[in-house]
This record gives C-alpha cells, structure tokens and sequence, in this order.
C-alpha cells in the first residue's frame, strides 16, 4: 500500500470509530443493570474479535508461506499476531477494568471467558521467543509459520468450548432468551467493531509498509557494498533475522 493510501485508510477508520463511540456516549440508553460501566463493552469486545479473528489470519498467512514459500506471507503471518497481541494487551486490561466496576474484582479464574482468552495470549506471547531462538532466516520463517497454524486451529476451538460452557458470571449479550441486545445497542457495536477492523488493517500496513521500506534500504545497502562503497556488514543484520522484512523484488 502507498503512504496516500494509508492515509485514506487512516482517515477512514478515525471517521469510523469516532462515529462509534459518539453514538456509544450520546445515543444508546444506558444499561438497566450495569448503567455507564456497560460502555466498556464497546471497546472491549470489539477489541477481543478482532485480536481472535487477527491470530486465525496469522495462522492462515503462515499456512500460505509453506505452501509457496513466499517470505511476504511470513511477513503477513508476523505483522498479523505482532498487531493482534497489542489488541490482546488491549482486551485484558479493558475486561479487567470492566470486572473490577461489575464483580469487584480485576480478574475471577474460575470464569472460562477470562481464563481461555488469558491462554490464547500467553500461547501467542511465546511466538516472539520461539522465533527469535532461530537463527537460520529460512528455518525460522517455517518454523514460525507452523507455530501460527497450530495456534490459529486452537483460537475456534478455544472458543467453542467456552461456549458450550455454563457460567453464571460473564455476560452473554448476542444470544439470550430475552433476545439480546436491543437494535441500538447492537447497531452501535458493529459501528465500534467496523471501526476497530479498521484500526487492525491501518495498523498492519502501516507496519508492513515499514517492513517494505525496510528492505529497500537493505538491498540499497547491499548494491552500493557490491559496487564497492562500504564493506562493513549492514547495521540492521540481527533485526532482519528476528522480524521479517519485505525486500524490494
């Protein structure tokens, strides 16, 4: 993606999200048990889609690289998991902040909600160490690339098994017996959590379009040693082995 189109797709997602929560601060009613500590939803589960649905692309991206050996689908796979692990950091702090105004308490660990999404992000906390211990660039991407299909299987059947899961104590709001959320709120949410798909896509280009830049200056660097203008070994060598970057082809 261009820098202009970055910026289009920046200013999108602004517009978006900005839409989403004026609409979750001025428009929708408050919530007859929780009152103003129910808005948190808005950005809390959003965020907690988008992360799951942001691991299961890195695991598919990875799967893409085995099967064409394509280094910019570990690139994808990398940049997907890097993004959707700050969503995660995002996800665990709001549901805390959430728990502590409704339950009194920052975190309940026999609620199979919290836990299981708490083990879905230690799983993907490993990535980084498991790739960076793998020196050979080639061996390491393949490595990784299983790494993020094995996880990205684990996220949906993670989630079905918390489903079918009896608890008293998280909320369940898209599927009750009263009906769910009314249509305000639930127009309000898929505004919120358009706006939040947006960021994680501005996010990922802006970080690949960094990786692309980065292996432009890279290659640059290496035609100019060629030539004979420098023999001292590119700065930048241990970063290009820990993440992956996108050389110009």
């Amino acid at each position: 993606m261009s820098g202009r189109g970055l910026k289009q797709l920046s200013i999108l997602t602004a517009l978006v999200l900005l839409a989403g929560y004026l609409l979750v601060f001025f428009w929708v009613p408050m919530d007859a048990l929780e009152g103003f500590r129910q808005k948190v939803f808005y950005l809390h589960v959003p965020l907690a889609i988008v992360a799951l649905c942001g691991f299961v692309a890195g695991g598919v991206e990875g799967f893409r690289h085995l099967r064409t050996d394509d280094r910019r689908h570990d690139a994808n796979s990398y940049v997907f998991i890097h993004i959707s692990v700050v969503f995660g950091v995002a996800t665990l702090i709001t549901g805390m902040l959430w728990a502590k105004a409704s339950w009194g308490h920052y975190w309940v660990w026999d609620e199979p909600t919290l836990v299981s999404f708490l083990i879905v992000f230690l799983l993907y906390c490993t990535y980084y160490p498991f790739r960076y211990a793998i020196e050979d660039r080639d061996r390491q991407a393949r490595y990784a690339s299983v790494f993020a299909i094995t996880a990205g299987a684990f996220v949906p059947l993670n989630f079905m098994a918390v489903r079918m899961a009896q608890s008293l104590i998280h909320p369940r709001v898209f599927a009750t017996s009263e009906g769910g959320l009314p249509g305000s709120m639930m127009f309000t949410f898929l505004v919120c959590l358009v706006g939040m798909a947006l960021l994680w896509v501005t996010l990922v280009k802006l970080e690949l379009l960094g990786k692309q830049t980065s292996g432009q200056v890279s290659k640059l660097r290496r035609a100019l040693e060629a030539e004979g203008y420098g023999n001292d070994e590119p700065t930048g060598t241990v970063g290009r082995r820990i993440a992956p970057n996108l050389e110009a082809q």
